[in-house]
């Protein structure tokens, strides 16, 4: 688990990368001395104004450094997601960043070994695949059932049974979430099994 600093560190990041992008058009170049802060991660950036969402992309795969995808993801979700217009520089000071600092995949057999609220998931379907975080849950109350069709409905595009199927394929991943402004700690962090 990061610590405080390394927290904070990562949210001043994803806040920095954004401003430069909105001011002069370029990511900065950070530097970290924190060696968890290097190591290759994936990462989601979750942008939330008034308490709703207001933009959300990342990487499940650990492709680069995890400070710099912090800033890469930051800047995606700002202004490359689809659903919202680009985010202009008088929203960036009403909107909170939220980091999922994520574990690896694991395949799983069976739907009913998703442990709701501490499980991120992913699910792939006929060549489509979709996700949501482990805190989406929580933020909507929904059940396990309800969790998992509104993943194959909203995320992929297929029937909201689609998760029932033979060939769905389930992947889980635990995430450590921390934001700006913590009103809850959505803190999970399950330690990630051998497959």
């Amino acid at each position: 688990m990061l610590n405080q600093e390394e927290r904070k560190e990562l949210l001043k990041i994803a806040r920095e990368a954004v401003r430069s992008f909105l001011l002069k058009g370029e990511i900065p170049q950070f530097k970290v001395s924190s060696e968890k802060l290097k190591e290759k991660r994936g990462v989601f950036v979750t942008l939330k104004k008034d308490g709703y969402l207001r933009g959300c992309l990342g990487s499940l795969q650990p492709i680069m450094p995890l400070y710099q995808a912090v800033a890469k993801m930051a800047i995606s979700s700002a202004f490359e997601d689809p659903r919202f217009p680009p985010l202009n520089l008088e929203e960036l000071e009403k909107v909170n960043f939220e980091i999922s600092v994520l574990s690896p995949l694991k395949r799983i057999k069976s739907w009913q070994e998703i442990k709701l609220g501490q499980d991120g998931v992913l699910l792939v379907k006929n060549g489509r695949s979709g996700l949501f975080l482990p805190q989406v849950a929580k933020e909507f109350n929904w059940t396990l059932e309800e969790f998992l069709s509104h993943l194959c409905q909203e995320k992929i595009g297929l029937p909201r049974e689609c998760w029932r199927e033979e060939d769905a394929q389930i992947y889980v991943f635990s995430a450590e979430v921390f934001a700006e402004k913590e009103a809850v700690s959505y803190t999970h962090l399950t330690l990630p099994t051998k497959a």
